[in-house]
């Protein structure tokens, strides 16, 4: 993974969420959004680039290594965010992470880097209950399409329009895939660990 760019995707505005900003939301005393920047400093890879908003980058201390992107506008989608992130990226892949998995850990993320040293050009990613999910890590010969996105689409639409170059691993810990877009996601992850 020497040669790939992580990034952390947390500029969305959790529309879901009412007025709360669920990356701010505390979960085992810290917020949703320092889990998900300490994963993306574990991660072996060649740079670590974090996507958010002026408020939230004021909102947390960045570790050593990681670099943080600003997103001033934030309303025209996640796609503004992803091309924030490939614009910063200097690897030759890229591993697209979304801050609401707070249960996510470098271990987890094991069978999609034995397959990436194996497959330098697919495209990588986990599968729940036999729905895909995040992360997902793209090859360089995708940045175009990955450019071309619009609004909320992201990576979605050119992993879609591309299943011969996709490769998918089940999720041993389909919880630890978990993601939080709802005030019920939120009180779910919360009870379950009590």
């Amino acid at each position: 993974m020497q040669n790939t760019s992580a990034i952390l995707l947390a500029a969305g505005l959790s529309r879901r969420m009412g007025r709360q900003d669920k990356l701010l939301l505390e979960y085992k005393g810290k917020p949703l959004l320092w889990h998900a920047v300490q994963l993306l400093a574990s991660l072996p890879c060649r740079e670590k680039i974090l996507v958010t908003s002026p408020q939230r980058l004021e909102s947390i201390a960045l570790p050593c290594g990681v670099k943080a992107v600003i997103n001033h506008t934030p309303q025209d989608g996640q796609s503004k965010s992803l091309r924030l992130g490939l614009e910063a990226a200097t690897g030759d892949r890229y591993l697209f992470l979304n801050a609401d998995q707070p249960r996510l850990r470098l271990s987890a993320l094991a069978p999609m880097f034995e397959l990436a040293a194996q497959h330098t050009e697919k495209i990588i990613y986990p599968v729940v209950d036999g729905n895909p999910c995040t992360p997902v890590l793209f090859p360089a010969r995708f940045r175009a399409a990955l450019f071309s996105q619009t609004n909320d689409t992201g990576g979605r639409a050119v992993r879609a329009a591309n299943p011969e170059a996709c490769l998918t691993f089940d999720a041993e810990n389909p919880q630890n895939f978990m993601d939080v877009d709802s005030l019920e996601d939120y009180r779910v992850l919360c009870a379950s660990d009590l």
